[in-house]
Parts: structure tokens; sequence; C-alpha cells
């Protein structure tokens, strides 16, 4: 693949005193405040002071990014009812499937952390795709964004810190490596399945631009 190169913002008192505030973009990390101006596609436009990725548009990347949504809703689904993880030891063995890996902390005193580990390696992703899903739906087809498009969009952002399969995953991989000498252990299809969403999650958000769908739904009804 090609090096991207990176195209930087224009900022300075002069361009931004008397910009519109539509036209104006600031940097989520470090707050610096720039003049907005699209990059060329497959260029990225880039805090000169911190170096995060403002803009990066991609060619039919809201396409992609559908695909790849509907992908992940069919596979946190199906994980959900298939094993996840299989575990014997000294002739005694058990099996798991997601939800029970999620709510295997609700006796008693424990619901809540229960209930907080499904939403966020379930739920709360499960939610943000469906969002992300009705936000680009009207918008890739060249139609008019549905009414509650920018809402919608404002709940995904707020909720990706949250949606936490990668953390749950990485937690997985260190928990089978201490485990493994004492048990055996085998994978169910859940895991794959899981595995595989992870992988697609982190590609979906490489490809989406907030500020390229925020500019893409200014046409949305109010």
């Amino acid at each position: 693949m090609n090096q991207i190169d990176s195209t930087r913002l224009q900022q300075g008192s002069g361009p931004l005193a008397g910009a519109r505030l539509e036209d104006l973009i600031a940097c989520p990390s470090c707050d610096a405040l720039y003049l907005a101006r699209m990059p060329a596609m497959g260029e990225r436009a880039v805090c000169a002071d911190c170096h995060e990725v403002l803009i990066a548009p991609r060619a039919k990347a809201g396409i992609r990014i559908l695909m790849l949504t509907l992908a992940m809703l069919i596979l946190v689904t199906a994980a959900l009812f298939f094993p996840f993880l299989s575990i014997s030891a000294a002739g005694l063995g058990n099996r798991a499937s997601l939800l029970d890996v999620a709510l295997s902390f609700q006796s008693s005193h424990m619901v809540a952390l229960a209930l907080m580990t499904a939403a966020m390696i379930v739920i709360v992703p499960l939610l943000r795709m469906l969002l992300i899903f009705y936000t680009l739906l009207p918008v890739v087809f060249d139609r008019q964004p549905f009414s509650q498009a920018r809402r919608a969009f404002r709940w995904s952002n707020a909720l990706k810190p949250w949606a936490m399969a990668e953390i749950f995953a990485l937690g997985c991989a260190v928990a089978l490596v201490k485990v493994a000498d004492l048990a055996q252990i085998g994978f169910g299809p859940a895991f794959w399945m899981f595995s595989i969403l992870v992988l697609i999650a982190i590609l979906n958000d490489s490809y989406l631009c907030s500020w390229s769908v925020w500019k893409s739904l200014e046409k949305a009804p109010r």
C-alpha cells in the first residue's frame, strides 16, 4: 500500500477571525482550532500539534462501512447462540456461550457487574452498529438523511469509548495464556466469530471519517 500523505489544515488568527462556525474544526485530542478544508481523496488532514487525524476521506468509504457494519451485526447476533469456549480438566468439562461469559457475575451482589459486562461487550457495540447503519444508509444512496440522523451519529460517537469488544478479546487472550497449562481449552464457533468481529470493527473505524459524515448530514431535516 502506498504511503498516504498528510495535509495540514489552515491555522492562524487571521483566517479564523472571520470564519463561520460551520467551517471550523477542533482537534479532539488537543482542542487546536482549524479552518477546515477537504483534502484530496486518499490524503489526510492532521493536527499540526499532536498529529491526530482530523479528516480522512476515502473513495467508496460509505458503502464499505455499511457492508462491514452489516457483517458485524450478523456476527455479533450469531455469536450469542453458539458456544464461545469449552474447558475440561480432571475429567470435568464445561461450555459457555458469549452471554454466559458476560453474565458469569450474576450472583446476588454482582448483578450490576454482570449487566455492565454484557452491555459493554454485546449491547453497546450492537447499538452503535445500528446507529451507524441508520445514519449512513440513505447518505450512501444519495438520499436525504433520516430525520434523526444527526442525533443517531452523535450517540454512536458518544458510545464508542464504551464499546469494549476489543478489550474483552484482549482479556480473553491473557486469561487463556494463564490457564492453558492447567486445563484443555477448546474454541467454539462464537470465539472465531467474535475474533473476526473485532478485526472488522477496527477496519470499520479506520474507514469512518466523522467530519465527512457530519458534512453529508448538513441537509438532514432538523
